[in-house]
Parts: C-alpha cells; sequence; structure tokens
C-alpha cells in the first residue's frame, strides 16, 4: 500500500460510517426527541405524550400489584416526561417510509454516541439510555408491535434516576409497553 492511499483510506472509511449512520428517510433523526417531531403527526404512526404527574399516578397505581418497593416509587416520582410512538405500516405513504429505512433510522439513531445499550434478557424489548456522570436522564424502549410486520413501539422516559432506580423501571415496563400498544 503506498502513501498516498494510506491517507485516504481512513477518509473513505469515515465516509462508509456516516452512510450507515444516515440511513433513513430525509435527514435522519440524531435524538428520540427529534424522531418523535419528525413522524408523530405522520400516517402510520400513532404517539402518546404523557405528563408527568398523570405517569406517575397510573403507574404508582399498579405498583400495589406489582410490588414495587422504594427504589421503583422514587424513580417514578423522578419521570419528567413518557412518551410513546408506535408505527404500522398501514397506508402507503408509511410503507414508503420503511423501504426508505424507517426502521434503520431508529436503530442508527440508538447507535449514536450519545446512547448506550442496556444488556437485558427476556422479550424483544431493546433498553438504551442517556447518562449524565452516574445519572441516567433518558430511558429509551424500542420493540416491535407484534402482528405488524415492520412495525416498532418506540418509549422515552426523561427523568433522573439512579442505576437501582433504572433497574426497578426496567422490571415494569415491559407492561407499560403492553398497555401502550
Amino acid at each position: 500500500m503506498n502513501k498516498r492511499t494510506f491517507l485516504w483510506l481512513p477518509l473513505v472509511v469515515l465516509l462508509l460510517l456516516a452512510g450507515c449512520r444516515a440511513a433513513g428517510p430525509e435527514r435522519p433523526a440524531r435524538t428520540v426527541a427529534e424522531f418523535f417531531n419528525k413522524y408523530e403527526n405522520r400516517s402510520g404512526f400513532k404517539a402518546t405524550d404523557w405528563s408527568a404527574g398523570l405517569t406517575t399516578r397510573l403507574l404508582l397505581g399498579r405498583l400495589g400489584s406489582l410490588g414495587g418497593g422504594s427504589d421503583l416509587t422514587q424513580a417514578l416520582s423522578s419521570v419528567r416526561s413518557f412518551k410513546v410512538l408506535t408505527f404500522a405500516p398501514t397506508s402507503n405513504s408509511a410503507q414508503k417510509l420503511v423501504a426508505d429505512g424507517l426502521v434503520q433510522e431508529v436503530n442508527g439513531l440508538l447507535a449514536n454516541e450519545r446512547y448506550t445499550p442496556l444488556t437485558t434478557t427476556g422479550g424483544n424489548m431493546r433498553y438504551s439510555t442517556r447518562m449524565q456522570g452516574d445519572r441516567v436522564t433518558e430511558l429509551v424502549t424500542t420493540s416491535s408491535v407484534s402482528g405488524a410486520p415492520d412495525s416498532f413501539l418506540l418509549m422515552s422516559i426523561g427523568g433522573n434516576f439512579t442505576r437501582e432506580q433504572l433497574d426497578q423501571l426496567l422490571k415494569i415496563l415491559p407492561n407499560v409497553a403492553d398497555m401502550s400498544k
């Protein structure tokens, strides 16, 4: 390999990686908030944005049957925002979004350097977090919608959680996701 090729190789690799990151229709969203703003009013999408007060009351009401502890109660009281976006390609324009790489855009934005994937067991839910120091500022959950190919559920919970509080939230999120679909 000559010196000139060696100098261009890193640039070519960076351009290829940027192309993978930029997959998706139009300009790809860089954060979950941008993704919500971009798609919430389009065909095939259903958005729910709950106020933190309502979310906390709903989830605290379910605590009795779930046997939550003080970490869960503290986590719920730290919730600032709770957004859910579901997508099922039910129209031609929604199917075009799938063909243009919508699902890859969701995966790409969570592969962004701002989100850290969590390793969990069970189910088809995937979790990612945004951290500030040792605190979790956003928990993002993705899943598919059962019975709908090329579909997904995207849930974003903004707050200020410790790792212990996050662990407690992860225990109840599958139930919350089922209620949201």
